[in-house]
């Protein structure tokens, strides 16, 4: 009689970036984002993630080769967050982390908004997923749990997609319990299908100790990629606190999930 395959560990990976708003919000060099990216991987973190976004508003060139150094002697990876333009592929082919994340980005939003739309780019990003994997990226495409976003992103060449959760996060904080389920089934959705056109995938944004639960039921999903949220609580808890919390919530949901099957 065969058993039915149980859920692996999901992995968390956590953005270090408002470590660096912080810093910069005063200017210098405290605190030090490289130093966060230290304690996180002390506290359980499974992978460090960092988007240089064009303005440079947080993370900046030097943090990003910085924390390449630190991820090489820990070995621990690193997810290099970017949008999908020419001088960022050329800083990540010189920085060579891990893994490469092309995420949407307008100058004027607070935080990245959305998925990108890999259907409508598909011509310009197939290139550069090419380009960036040759160079030994691993890469991930930030999208919406959307079948024409899914399969555009399956025939782009990327290995992973992350799909992205806000929209379900922001649904729960307005308490529209209608629309979040909504969206949670289309991320349930998505997931399987993504997996079965063989994508790894991953999911990230507005991720928080109350919401992370339904997100890690998500039997497909293989890693969490979560930041503001924890870089927020470690002002209150301190963050080896808020990581090891995180990941209690993380690995009680997939416990739940794994006896449910």
């Amino acid at each position: 009689m065969n058993e039915t395959p149980q859920p692996a560990k999901l992995r968390l990976g956590v953005n270090i970036d408002h470590i660096a708003t912080i810093r910069n919000a005063r200017g210098g060099t405290h605190p030090d984002p490289v130093a966060g990216a230290y304690e996180a991987i002390r506290a359980g973190a499974d992978g460090i993630t960092a988007h240089l976004r064009e303005d440079r508003r947080h993370i900046t060139d030097d943090d990003m080769e910085r924390l390449q150094q630190l991820c090489s002697a820990e070995n621990i990876p690193l997810n290099f967050e970017m949008a999908a333009v020419r001088d960022m592929v050329d800083i990540a082919k010189r920085i060579k982390p891990h893994a490469v994340c092309l995420v949407p980005e307008r100058r004027e939003e607070r935080t990245t908004e959305g998925g990108l739309d890999v259907a409508g780019l598909h011509n310009s990003i197939a290139p550069l997923i090419r380009e960036l994997g040759e160079n030994g990226a691993r890469v991930s495409l930030f999208i919406e749990a959307d079948e024409r976003q899914i399969r555009a992103a399956a025939s782009s060449g990327a290995p992973v997609i992350e799909i992205h959760t806000g929209a379900y996060a922001h649904a729960l904080d307005d308490e529209n319990h209608e629309k979040a389920s909504k969206i949670f089934k289309a991320m349930q959705e998505g997931a399987e299908l993504g997996e079965s056109l063989g994508l790894e995938v991953h999911a990230g944004h507005g991720i928080t100790f109350e919401n992370v639960g339904a997100i890690a039921s998500i039997p497909e999903l293989v890693e969490l990629n979560i930041g503001h949220y924890l870089i927020g609580e470690a002002v209150f808890m301190g963050l080896d606190a808020a990581i090891t919390e995180m990941r209690r919530c993380m690995d009680e949901a997939r416990q739940k999930l794994s006896l449910a099957s």
